[in-house]
C-alpha cells in the first residue's frame, strides 16, 4: 500500500458528517466533534484500510473477483474507471434489487439482453414491425442501465466493495444474506458494523473516494500479478498430495497380500507329512453279476 496516514488527512477523508445526524454505531471509530463535525480517526481509517488491502489482495490471488458499487452521483466516474482498470463488474446507475438473491433470474434478463442485441447487430430486428422494434429497442435502454457492468459476471462475487454504506444499504443487506464479503467506504452517518471490513471515512468528497478507490484498485492488481503463480503452487501441492495418496494406496495393497513363500511356510506341517506317508487307497473295481443262463 503505497499510501500514508498523511495522504488520507490531505484529502480530507477525516471529515464525517454533522453531529446531528451521526450513527453511535460509527463512535469507535470518531476521534472528536468540532464545529458541529464529526471528525473521524484517521490512524483507526488507516489500520482498516490496511486490513482490507490485504485481504482484497489475498481473494483476488485465489481466483476470487470484486463487484464494484458506487450509485451516488460522486462516485459514478470514478468506480467507473476503476473497474474498466482491473476488469471487475460494477454497478453506478442503479443498483437492481435481487442482483445477489435471486442472481438466477438476473442471469436470464441478461440472456435476453445478449440475444436482443445479437439481432440488432445482425439485422434481424428489422425484419419487425416498426412498432415491436421500437419497444425492443426501449427494453434495450432499459437494460443497457440495469445491466451494463454485470454483463460478464458469471457468478456471485466473491466480495463486494461500496461508496456510501448508507446509501448502498439494499446492495449491503443482500451481500449479508448470500454470505459475500463486503467492504465499504462509511462516514459517520452509517452502521459500520453491517459490513465485513469497513473504512471508515468521507464518502461525499470526491478527492476522499478517489484515494480510497485507487487503493483498492491497487489492491486487486497486485492480487491479479499473484495469481497465476498461486495457482501453478497449488496445481503442484495437488499433484504431491494426489502422488503421496496412490503411493500409500500401493502400499497397503502390498502389505495386506501375503507372498507365495509366505503362503508357502504358512501351511500346517501334519498336511504336508500325511500326503506323503498315506496315500489314498485305490478303490477295488465293482464286481460283475452273474447272469443266470436261460432254461431249456
Amino acid at each position: 500500500m503505497n499510501i500514508s496516514a498523511k495522504d488520507l488527512l490531505d484529502a480530507g477523508v477525516h471529515f464525517g458528517h454533522q453531529t446531528k445526524r451521526w450513527n453511535p454505531r460509527s463512535k469507535p471509530y470518531v476521534f472528536d466533534h468540532r464545529q458541529g463535525i464529526t471528525i473521524i480517526d484517521l490512524g483507526k481509517t488507516y489500520e482498516l484500510l490496511q486490513k482490507a488491502y490485504a485481504f482484497i489482495e489475498d481473494t483476488v490471488a485465489n481466483g476470487g473477483n470484486v463487484l464494484f458499487v458506487g450509485t451516488k452521483k460522486q462516485a459514478q466516474e470514478i468506480v467507473r474507471e476503476a473497474a474498466a482498470i482491473t476488469n471487475m463488474p460494477y454497478c453506478v446507475d442503479r443498483w437492481l434489487g435481487g442482483t445477489l438473491t435471486n442472481f438466477a433470474t438476473v442471469k436470464k434478463s441478461i440472456a435476453k439482453f445478449k440475444k436482443y442485441q445479437q439481432m440488432d447487430s445482425s439485422g434481424e430486428l428489422n425484419k419487425f414491425s416498426s412498432k415491436e422494434a421500437a419497444a425492443i429497442r426501449r427494453e434495450m435502454v432499459r437494460m443497457t442501465k440495469n445491466f451494463a457492468g454485470i454483463m460478464e459476471m458469471p457468478e456471485l462475487p466473491t466480495v463486494m466493495f461500496v461508496i456510501d454504506a448508507n446509501h448502498e444499504d439494499i446492495a449491503v443487506a443482500e451481500a449479508a444474506r448470500s454470505n459475500i464479503p463486503c467492504v465499504g467506504l462509511v462516514d459517520t452517518n452509517s452502521d459500520p458494523t453491517k459490513l465485513s471490513h469497513p473504512i471508515p471515512g468521507n464518502d461525499d468528497a470526491v478527492k476522499s473516494i478517489r484515494i480510497i478507490v485507487d487503493t483498492i484498485v491497487e489492491a486487486i492488481q497486485s492480487g491479479l500479478s499473484q495469481r497465476d503463480s498461486r495457482r501453478a503452487a497449488r496445481g503442484q501441492a495437488d499433484l504431491k498430495a494426489a502422488s503421496a495418496a496412490v503411493a500409500a494406496a500401493a502400499g497397503v495393497t502390498e502389505d495386506s497380500a501375503p507372498s507365495t513363500d509366505e503362503a508357502a511356510a504358512e501351511t500346517p506341517a501334519d498336511e504336508t507329512a500325511g500326503t506323503d506317508e498315506a496315500p489314498a487307497a485305490k478303490k477295488k473295481p465293482a464286481a460283475k453279476k452273474k447272469i443266470a443262463a436261460p432254461k431249456e
